[in-house]
C-alpha cells in the first residue's frame, strides 16, 4: 500500500492559493493560508471558509438502522427526528472513547455517521462489527462527499445569497438537501468553531465550484480561506475536545466530562453500557480529575502533555494549549485533580521547561458567542 498522503478534491486549489501543507491523519491538508491570526479573527468576526473533505461520512441504512445505532452508540439515535443532528460517542466494551461523532437523521432508515479524519476506519470497523444481527448496512462513504464549512457571523448571509434553501428555519445541528450555488448538497448548520456556520456535503466533482462561489459571494463581507491551524485555536477557545488530547481510549465520556451524551434511559443494551454505568457511580461520588480552562498570566504558551502544577506537586496534564487570538493571552484546557478545579483556584502553574508559569482556573468554554 502507498503511504503518500490522500488528497482532496480541493488539494490543487489551496496549493493556488499558497496555502502550506501538512499531513494530517493521512491527508494532505491545508495548515494555514497566510496568517493564522488573521483566519481566526476573520471566523470570530466575519467569515471563514474550511476544506473538511478528510472528515469520515458513513452511511447506515435498512430497517433496523436506528436500532444498530442505538447498540453501537452511546446516544439514542432513535430519538433523533429526520433532519436533526446529534453529538454523540462510539465507546469500546470498557467504556473508552473510540470517536466523538455527529449523527445526522437523513431519513425514516438512512443515517449518515461522521468520524474524526484519524478514526473513520476504526468506527468503520466497529460499525461494521456491531451490525452483525441487524436488518441494517453499514457503508463507506469516506469517497462519496467533499465536506466544506463556512464558519463565522456573515456566514448565514453569504449562503443565503447562493440559495434558495430555508437557512432561517435551520436550526443548530440540523441538516436539510438543497442546491448552493447550483450544487446539490447536504446543508447542515453545524460547526466546531464556536461561532454559527454551516457544514455543506457535496459529491467531490462539485467542490470547486462550490468553494469559487463561496469565495466570490464572501469577498465583500471578508470571507477567508482557513486552515487547520486556526480551526484549532477556534476549537479550544470555544471549549470543544479534540480526539487524542481531550477524548481518548483510556477515558469514558464521564471522565471528559460529557457524561450527558450517554443515554441509559434509552431502550436495550449498547456496547459499553455495564463500564459506563460504574463509570457514571465513581464520577458522581468521587470525581477524577475534571477538565478545565487555564488562562495564562505570562505570555508562554502550554503544549499537550506538560504538567500542571500545585504547591510543588503534579496535580494535572495539559490536553491543549495555544495562544488565544480572541483573548490575547495563552490558553490551556488540562485534566487537573477535583482539589483544584474550581474556576479562581489559586497558586495553579504550568511546568514550561521546568518553569512554574502562573496560570489561573476558568470553566470552560473561555469564549461564547452573542446571540
Amino acid at each position: 500500500m502507498s503511504n503518500a498522503p490522500r488528497l482532496t478534491a480541493l488539494d490543487a486549489l489551496h496549493r493556488s492559493l499558497g496555502a502550506t501543507m501538512t499531513d494530517f491523519a493521512g491527508w494532505d491538508m491545508p495548515l494555514r493560508y497566510a496568517s493564522e491570526r488573521d483566519e481566526h479573527n476573520a471566523v470570530r468576526t466575519k467569515a471563514g471558509l474550511f476544506d473538511l473533505s478528510h472528515m469520515g461520512e458513513i452511511t447506515v441504512t435498512g430497517p433496523q438502522a436506528a436500532a444498530l445505532l442505538d447498540y453501537a452508540l452511546v446516544g439514542n439515535i432513535g430519538g433523533v427526528a429526520t433532519g436533526r443532528a446529534r453529538y454523540t460517542m462510539i465507546c469500546q466494551e470498557d467504556g473508552g472513547i473510540l470517536d466523538d461523532l455527529i449523527v445526522y437523521r437523513l431519513g425514516d432508515t438512512e443515517y449518515m455517521v461522521v468520524a474524526n479524519a484519524s478514526n473513520a476506519q476504526i468506527v468503520l470497523d466497529a460499525l461494521t462489527e456491531r451490525a452483525g444481527g441487524f436488518d441494517a448496512a453499514v457503508r463507506d462513504d469516506r469517497d462519496a462527499y467533499a465536506l466544506i464549512a463556512v464558519q463565522g457571523p456573515e456566514s448565514s448571509g453569504i449562503l443565503k445569497s447562493l440559495t434558495d434553501a430555508d437557512l432561517d428555519g435551520l436550526k443548530y445541528y440540523a441538516g436539510l438537501p438543497g442546491t448552493v450555488a447550483g450544487v446539490p448538497a447536504l446543508i447542515a448548520r453545524t460547526g466546531y468553531t464556536g461561532e454559527d456556520g454551516f457544514e455543506l456535503f457535496v459529491e467531490p466533482r462539485h467542490a470547486e465550484t462550490l468553494w469559487r462561489a463561496l469565495t466570490e459571494a464572501g469577498a465583500p463581507a471578508g470571507l477567508v480561506p482557513c486552515g487547520l491551524s486556526c480551526r484549532d485555536t477556534l476549537r479550544l477557545e470555544a471549549g470543544m475536545p479534540l480526539y487524542g488530547h481531550e477524548l481518548t481510549t483510556s477515558l469514558t465520556p464521564f471522565d471528559a466530562g460529557l457524561g450527558r451524551v450517554v443515554k441509559f434511559e434509552k431502550e436495550g443494551d449498547f456496547v459499553g453500557r455495564k463500564a459506563l454505568e460504574a463509570a457514571a457511580e465513581r464520577a458522581a461520588s468521587n470525581p477524577p480529575r475534571k477538565l478545565v480552562g487555564l488562562v495564562a498570566q505570562g505570555r508562554r504558551v502550554p503544549r499537550a502533555g506538560m504538567a500542571v502544577v500545585a504547591g510543588g506537586r503534579v496535580v494535572g496534564e495539559v490536553t491543549s494549549g495555544a495562544p488565544s487570538p480572541t483573548l490575547g493571552k495563552p490558553l490551556a484546557i488540562a485534566y487537573v485533580d477535583a482539589a483544584h478545579a474550581a474556576p479562581g483556584t489559586e497558586g495553579v502553574g504550568v511546568d514550561i521547561r521546568g518553569t512554574h508559569e502562573p496560570y489561573e482556573v476558568v470553566a470552560l468554554p473561555f469564549y461564547k458567542r452573542q446571540k
